[in-house]
């Protein structure tokens, strides 16, 4: 940070930072960009930078948004899931730029910190150690709704996108000092799907034929999938409580895709209304602005929708830069994660970056230099690591990228078969080649244990799940029966609500 110019810091006055939910990461460069047009996420990149191997560090909301705002692992913090994430006290970049004179705005989702999201989901997670398995969705589908000129799908985000637009052109264009705006959205997350019954998930991909007509169907690709007998144990799980193992044509594949991409079309509009405010107030010229998102969509890609996978699809996110003192038209191909946006923020504002944090400053990068150009903590490593410990996965999951390796392990890295995925040979990660390189497992396995004690960390992960369990069942006394037959899981559990209770108390009595 010392070796940029105290002109660039007159210069920057602002830095805005649009932080998203649920989009695919390879839909910034090719050849996912040629699925649907987003005009703005294009203009950001020959404006600016993209980053090609972005990576969340908990592919679901709550955790990792809490290791973007902490900049810590999510082991650290102790994010484990939709229900635990950051005390809301937790001093996060944003409020060290506040406390050094920043104006600071927040406008729409933030959720990460504890007590958020529905009881289904905590709940869901608590037991994924119990031996049953139970739909926890609606099956996925699609709704168009609306017509040609129907623009504004999601209401709520455009709502916080005005929110955001206006701050900017009547006070934000009034300030001497820097400022620091926030706008998150729900987009492109799937939306509620009420068909499902009374207590019901998010499995239905709305839009409208305005944003569809953005989409290339020609360019979509059909995923293929391993039989369900051939799938890894943990993908199977997840695969059945996404209610995703039944049949499905390829037009109902290439369609939930579709509205998929159609979704982020819209998202990259409401970019494109700050960029476009910036621009009109004359900001724009002088403000670092981010885009990155909370994690990816599998989009049925490994037969699975949602997130809270290792795959590309959900773990995989966007992360592009521009302003003041970022190269434009600049690829960069380094493995990077969301707790690099804490440094980043900080090295921006020249504010001391704390040392203990897991994340490394993208400045160097961003400005084209030489990795060698360090921070004072050393180089930033040559990997990343995803960890996932909440709903729709039966095991904690830990994910390794390196070079051109994938490597993800489960549990305590022994009651689960790990996997290795050669991601320049296999993009779409179909070939699990862990037996084939034993030495190349053993070494991955070394650095991710020089990381984190995961066999630990899933230990307690457990213990934990079992004593909120047990809290919560003591809080709702006789009505215990009724509540956790009628979760987002009731359609099967009223099937056989004794056998599944049973299913619980057996997992109760066991000790670790």
């Amino acid at each position: 940070c010392k070796n940029w110019s105290l002109e660039y810091f007159r210069l920057v006055l602002s830095v805005y930072c649009f932080f998203l939910s649920l989009q695919d990461g390879r839909l910034t460069f090719y050849p996912g960009n040629q699925t649907v047009d987003l005009p703005f996420i294009n203009f950001m990149k020959r404006h600016g930078t993209v980053f090609l191997n972005a990576y969340t560090n908990s592919p679901i909301c709550c955790p990792s948004r809490a290791a973007m705002w902490s900049g810590l692992f999510t082991h650290l913090t102790e994010s484990w899931n939709n229900f635990k994430g950051l005390d809301p006290d937790y001093v996060t970049w944003m409020d060290l730029m506040e406390r050094h004179g920043y104006h600071t705005q927040k406008y729409g989702k933030l959720d990460y910190t504890s007590g958020h999201h529905s009881v289904s989901n905590r709940v869901e997670a608590w037991t994924r150690d119990v031996d049953f398995l139970l739909r926890q969705e609606g099956r996925p589908m699609v709704n168009l709704t609306g017509d040609r000129k129907h623009v504004r799908v999601m209401e709520a985000d455009w709502q916080n996108t005005d929110k955001a637009v206006n701050w900017i052109k009547e006070e934000a264009i009034n300030f001497t000092e820097p400022f620091v705006l926030y706008l998150g959205l729900n987009l492109p997350h799937p939306y509620p799907s009420p068909y499902a019954g009374e207590n019901f998930g998010s499995s239905t991909f709305l839009t409208s034929p305005y944003w569809l007509e953005k989409v290339t169907y020609e360019a979509i690709k059909i995923p293929k999938w391993s039989s369900l007998s051939e799938m890894h144990p943990v993908d199977y799980y997840s695969s059945y409580t996404k209610n995703c193992t039944g049949e499905f044509t390829e037009q109902e594949v290439r369609n939930i895709r579709a509205f998929y991409y159609a979704m982020c079309a819209e998202t990259d509009a409401m970019l494109g209304e700050i960029i476009s405010a910036l621009r009109d107030t004359g900001l724009l010229k002088r403000t670092v602005v981010v885009f990155t998102a909370d994690h990816g969509e599998l989009a049925m890609e490994h037969r699975q929708f949602y997130k809270m996978s290792m795959y590309e699809g959900s773990s995989h996110v966007p992360l592009l830069v521009m302003g003041p003192g970022v190269k434009e038209q600049q690829q960069i191909p380094n493995v990077v994660s969301l707790v690099d946006i804490y440094p980043t923020m900080l090295d921006i504002a020249r504010i001391p970056v704390p040392q203990n944090l897991s994340g490394y400053s993208l400045i160097p990068l961003l400005r084209g230099k030489a990795e060698n150009e360090a921070s004072p903590r050393g180089p930033r490593p040559s990997w990343v690591l995803s960890e996932f410990h909440g709903c729709n996965v039966n095991s904690s999951t830990y994910m390794l990228r390196m070079g051109k390796w994938k490597y993800i392990t489960y549990s305590d890295g022994r009651s689960v078969l790990p996997q290795l995925f050669d991601l320049s040979a296999d993009p779409d990660e179909l070939t699990n080649v862990a037996m084939k390189f034993p030495v190349v497992v053993h070494s991955l396995d070394k650095t991710l244990h020089s990381v984190v004690n995961y066999p630990k960390v899933s230990s307690s992960v457990q213990e934990y799940n079992k004593r909120q369990f047990i809290s919560w069942k003591q809080s709702l006394g006789q009505n215990y029966s009724n509540v956790i037959a009628n979760l987002r899981w009731h359609q099967d559990w009223l099937k056989e609500p004794k056998k599944y209770e049973d299913a619980i108390d057996k997992w109760l009595s066991q000790s670790k």
